[in-house]
């Protein structure tokens, strides 16, 4: 099961009740709720605060990963949250090295250690996914707010099993993939997509082109019950999808991508979906400069209220074919 969230309403209200310790670090108690977050996100809070102690102290990370007899490319995936810190050991001495002297602020960093040791619920589809995605899927998990565009073909959490099955299994002879890589990607997309049906859904707001619902996956019938199910899902309160016709010159970034906001002090990141990679970063200006595409996008595509429409057009053209 995908990890449960803390409602984002009363997230949202208990906010306001944050106070940071006099390290900056944000501590556990006092906020009026502790909100569920799943092990990549605690990897990526703590990775964040260990980066930004070492940068207040002016120590080079060859030098903090030669404290704990580490590597500098090891410390820095610690640090972007992409790997463990395994032992409790190392984040103890980072700590002494860092002058965090402070029992609250020691404690609180090590629970964040604790929780980011636990299995994370996509850990039996791990061996058939890149990374990058890894980090992306756990991500996703604990975000309250997502922003997508796809071109080329329906966004993931929007995609039927039947869409699913069908766009894996035409490029399974060409990637030279097995069936049961084949299954076991369907398997989490289905999976994923209990964070926008689930009972404290993530607010999602997707923008399509024209080509990606036009170009035809598994047949007419897989079609046109993936239309059905975006004008399902589109229906939902928290759900909003726009299509970007093709005869509207319009802007269009070149590129699939997704922006997820966070709760808490966990800084949103922008997933871009590369032709051969796909990129997870946090870095302000690259998550400005997406947010500014997709806003760009939702200006000039058409209304949300306009999508059901366009999408019975569409299966009525596959009809008179």
């Amino acid at each position: 099961m995908a990890p449960s969230r803390t409602s984002r309403r009363t997230i949202r209200n208990a906010l306001s009740g944050y106070r940071d310790a006099p390290t900056g670090i944000t501590p556990g108690e006092g906020s009026g709720v502790a909100a569920r977050r799943g092990p990549t996100f605690r990897r990526r809070e703590l990775g964040k605060e260990l980066r930004r102690l070492r940068e207040k102290h002016r120590i080079s990370a060859k030098e903090a990963a030669a404290h704990i007899e580490s590597s500098e490319t090891k410390l820095n995936r610690v640090e972007t949250g992409h790997n463990q810190l395994p032992r409790v050991r190392d984040l103890e001495d980072l700590l002494e090295l860092y002058g965090v002297t402070d029992r609250h602020d020691r404690e609180h960093l090590l629970t964040l250690h604790r929780e980011s040791l636990s299995a994370d619920w996509y850990r039996p589809y791990q061996n058939f996914l890149p990374s990058g995605q890894l980090l992306y899927v756990g991500l996703e998990s604990d975000a309250t707010t997502m922003r997508a565009w796809h071109s080329q073909v329906v966004f993931g959490l929007l995609q039927t099993e039947n869409y699913t099955r069908a766009m894996f299994t035409t490029a399974k002879p060409v990637d030279e993939k097995t069936t049961e890589f084949v299954e076991t990607n369907v398997a989490l997309r289905m999976k994923r997509k209990e964070i926008v049906h689930g009972d404290d859904p993530i607010e999602l707001r997707v923008i399509l082109d024209e080509a990606a619902l036009r170009r035809m996956i598994g047949g007419p019938d897989i079609m046109r019950e993936q239309y059905e199910e975006i004008e399902r899902v589109a229906a939902l309160d928290h759900v909003t999808v726009q299509i970007l016709p093709q005869n509207l010159v319009k802007y269009r970034a070149g590129a699939n991508f997704v922006l997820l906001d966070f709760d808490a002090k966990l800084d949103p990141v922008v997933m871009e979906d590369g032709p051969r990679v796909m990129t997870v970063s946090d870095t302000p200006r690259e998550v400005w400069a997406y947010a500014r595409r997709f806003d760009a996008m939702r200006e000039g595509a058409l209304p949300p209220v306009k999508t059901a429409d366009f999408l019975h057009r569409l299966a009525r053209e596959i009809d008179d074919e």
